[in-house]
């Protein structure tokens, strides 16, 4: 099973009068150029998509565009080549991860830890007694094993159900693993866990005292006993993935003399200096490391059955430059046309070079592999998890922290049974092709198309299915939305997200009477995707004002009472979504918008008109404020790249530094020099990019975070509820929001934030969002500049997307304590733009009243 990552899709929206594309996930908007972003300050979850403006012109939908995924997390002592460039990593937490507190997790820290705790005589030598006792010896414990075994256990304490009679027989040989091979497996399995390691280069003598026996236990065979499990069949899938299947023996790890195969596998073993060397040898040329392999791989492929010299295992780097020196000093043109045994191919010949020059090798055996990343499927709820998951948990657990009181109830019935676990393994496997399809190669071809169709129609009649399944389970089963967030382990869950990607070839195809039947049927299930809502709303209104006319039954009409009615149709989609309570606040501005534009070509009533004056937009106020800028000379790097914190002083929307003129001449940023100016004026203010917002909403909202909620406190040790950053949160809690964000209305804000500060202030309660280092004082006075329904419009959209929600916000909140005003200011240097997300919280803002202002810094001087 691979280890994947549910998908990001960008932030949206717009401002009045302009036109914002969708998201690349939503599929409904057509091409044309967005502006630059001013940067990026929050990654989305697929929880959601997010509403913009949908073109009426054009119903070809917007091609999704590339996005970055989570790759493997290499260790800390992997070498890595200077040539290669750097690789732009970004890992979406966890959710455990996310609602545990920030622990600092790098080598130093876990080092001190260890160190800290290691008994100097005796030590308990059982994971609970060391866990309880935060006590660990060096070469006999280590908080990565103490973590993965506190997985597998947890697991295997209450959820045995879902694994057979093979695995359980790996679980067994892995207890009777030493120590050290225990140790060896975990930090590889953290590493590139399908890539080979050179054995002589694993770097592990000061915890691991005895390399060759840890090598040699993992690459020892084990019997197993007979699986009765049958072979299962999964939508969308071509069939099970490779090496996945336990049968008779098996070996934690496997060996480069019975593993290695090809050039491939063998070359990429291969550090740059090395490459070169055989590069030279065989002809090729490249700038980097991955021109070098392409060129070797080509080469080989283009010439084969050629002659090479016997290798003897002895072969070492120095014989190797020997051998080419040979060759250019003979003028043989080519290293393979020494006498040897004819008929063995040139990728032979340059394998055997290779495994001679690195020496043995292993890497982590697939089955038992994949069967631990199962276990941490299960342990995380999640399928996104690196180092950090694995030892963030323990590391809360010793720190000395306090944590709110809550229930703790971790469920063990996430998945009912073993193929229900197998299916959701396979459903993330098929969304990962329909994501790589879409959104990680570029322009989608017609190809691509056809492919993501054929999935979606493979999954279609089973998505049906398990709906009506889950939807028995609400109706009979689950009280107040407690499976709100259970069904996030559905496999209809990664269904319904691949049918609302298949929205997108629909489109495209001009196929839009099946496009629009399917948005009705996403809209009639009110259990998965609820986020979406908004979208498929605004979708199907669009199709119905547009084009259904054409392809709809007419009864009778003429093509013109056909469009009226059609138009008419869209007009209650568009009543439909506002009264739905499913469908975000975000989202509300382009159903008004819509209704108002139908009831005008409807030509309605007046007096009969929706009348959303109240929430109409004002544009935000522009300012300029003037300042000194710095301007430093940036020094290029040897690969003629721009490289330190100073390349972005002048580049286009990149950072500048300014002369702090109102606060003693020192330098700062463009933020603090706008910041200054305000204050002048009047205002108080902090430049805290959302801080206030988020430790307002952690004060406001504080024992609705912390209510009971089933299987979303699975440890002691949480911040948050595991669905604050999903769309369960808000439906799982709708009672309880509502009545809290109606005591915010009513002006009572202050007197709850007070309570919370008087009862955990002296504790400082680790809380997700809250900053203990404003002051009370100033948060009071905040809050007696708010209008009441503002404060709780803020908090509404927070409640709905923490997770979108939490970027975004304008850099600069201010209030005015004598004028009683709010306002928030997003600052802006030369050549900035506003992001998405940016324009969302203006649109927000705005529509509840609050004062917005673009702030645009000038440097009426310029100094190097």
């Amino acid at each position: 099973m691979a280890v994947l990552q549910a998908c990001s899709e960008s932030s949206h929206n717009q401002m009045l009068g302009q036109r914002i594309r969708h998201p690349p996930s939503t599929k409904f908007d057509e091409e044309f150029e967005s502006p630059a972003p001013k940067r990026l300050k929050k990654y989305d979850s697929t929880d959601s998509s997010f509403s913009r403006n949908v073109s009426d012109e054009d119903d070809d939908l917007r091609e999704p565009v590339p996005r970055i995924r989570r790759q493997e997390i290499p260790d800390s002592e992997a070498e890595s080549d200077e040539d290669e460039g750097p690789v732009l990593q970004i890992a979406r937490p966890t959710d455990l991860e996310s609602a545990l507190p920030p622990v600092n997790t790098d080598k130093e820290a876990i080092a001190e830890y260890e160190a800290s705790r290691a008994a100097e005589f005796a030590s308990p030598t059982d994971l609970h007694g060391r866990l309880g006792q935060r006590k660990w010896v060096h070469g006999k414990s280590s908080i990565y094993v103490d973590a993965f075994n506190l997985a597998l256990e947890t697991v295997l304490e209450d959820e045995t159900h879902l694994f057979d009679e093979a695995e359980m027989g790996v679980f067994r040989s892995w207890r009777n693993l030493s120590y050290e091979a225990q140790y060896l497996y975990v930090r590889l399995f953290l590493r590139k866990t399908a890539a080979w390691h050179r054995i002589n280069r694993l770097g592990y003598y000061g915890d691991i005292a005895d390399l060759p026996t840890a090598v040699k236990d993992l690459l020892a065979q084990c019997s197993l006993p007979e699986s009765t499990a049958a072979t299962q069949a999964n939508p969308g899938e071509l069939e099970p993935p490779r090496d996945s299947t336990l049968e008779g023996f098996f070996a934690f790890a496997d060996h480069s003399c019975d593993g290695i195969k090809t050039l491939e596998d063998a070359s990429s073993l291969l550090k740059l200096d090395e490459l070169k060397i055989i590069a030279k040898d065989a002809k090729v040329q490249g700038k980097n490391k991955g021109e070098l392999l392409k060129a070797l791989r080509r080469t080989s492929q283009e010439q084969g059955g050629l002659a090479w010299g016997g290798l003897k295992r002895s072969d070492t780097e120095d014989s190797i430059k020997s051998e080419i020196s040979v060759d250019e000093q003979d003028g043989n043109g080519d290293p393979l046309q020494r006498s040897g045994y004819v008929g063995v191919n040139r990728d032979t010949y340059y394998i055997h070079k290779i495994m001679a020059s690195t020496g043995p090798c292993m890497r982590l055996s697939a089955p038992p592999l994949k069967l631990f990343e199962r276990v941490h499927l299960v342990f995380y709820r999640s399928t996104e998890w690196t180092e950090k998951s694995l030892t963030t948990i323990i590391l809360a657990r010793i720190s000395r922290r306090n944590f709110p009181e809550y229930i703790v109830s971790r469920s063990t019935n996430i998945f009912e049974s073993r193929p229900t676990l197998l299916e959701f393994e396979a459903s993330i496997r098929t969304q990962y092709r329909v994501d790589n399809i879409l959104e990680m190669n570029g322009t989608v071809t017609q190809e691509g198309l056809h492919e993501v169709q054929n999935i979606f129609e493979e999954v279609y009649p089973r998505w049906k299915i398990l709906v009506a399944e889950e939807q028995l389970k609400e109706d009979r089963v689950y009280e107040n939305g407690d499976g709100a967030y259970l069904r996030r382990f559905s496999p209809a869950w990664v269904y319904t997200r691949i049918v609302h990607k298949g929205l997108y070839p629909l489109g495209r195809f001009k196929e839009h009477k099946r496009e629009h039947e399917l948005l009705t049927q996403l809209l009639d299930q009110h259990l998965f995707h609820g986020a979406r809502r908004g979208a498929w709303f605004q979708r199907k209104a669009l199709l119905e004002e547009h084009y259904m006319w054409r392809l709809g039954p007419n009864q009778g009409r003429g093509v013109e009472a056909q469009k009226k009615y059609w138009k008419l149709v869209a007009l209650q989609t568009c009543e439909q979504a506002l009264q739905d309570r499913e469908c975000h606040l975000i989202y509300h501005y382009d159903l008004q918008k819509r209704i108002s534009k139908l009831e005008k070509a409807l030509k309605v009533a007046k007096r009969h008109q929706h009348d959303f004056g109240h929430v109409k937009l004002v544009k935000p106020t522009e300012r300029s404020v003037e300042g000194i800028r710095i301007e430093r000379e940036r020094t290029p790097s040897r690969n003629g790249n721009r490289r330190g914190s100073d390349q972005n002083i002048t580049r286009k929307g990149g950072k500048t530094i300014w002369v702090d003129e109102r606060e003693g001449g020192g330098e700062c940023g463009v933020e603090s020099m706008c910041l200054s100016w305000y204050r002048d004026q009047g205002w108080k203010g902090y430049h805290s990019e959302g801080g206030i917002v988020r430790t307002l909403f952690a004060y406001l909202f504080y024992d609705v975070l912390f209510t009971y909620v089933p299987n979303v406190f699975q440890t002691p040790y949480q911040m948050c509820p595991l669905d604050l950053h999903t769309d369960a949160f808000f439906p799982s809690r709708v009672s309880e929001i509502n009545r809290r964000l109606a005591e915010i209305g009513n002006g009572n804000a202050q007197s709850l934030v007070q309570e919370v500060h008087d009862r955990e202030k002296d504790k400082e309660t680790c809380v997700v969002g809250l900053n203990w280092a404003f002051e009370i004082d100033d948060l009071l006075e905040i809050i007696s500049c708010f209008r009441g329904e503002a404060l709780a419009t803020i908090c509404k959209v927070m409640a709905q997307e923490y997770q979108q929600r939490g970027g975004g916000i304008p850099d600069l909140f201010l209030w005015h304590p004598v004028n009683k005003e709010v306002m928030f200011s997003e600052v802006k240097s030369e050549n900035d733009r506003l992001s998405d997300t940016q324009r969302l919280w203006i649109h927000v803002l705005s529509g509840a009243g609050i004062k917005v202002e673009l702030c645009n810094a000038v440097a009426k001087e310029v100094r190097n």
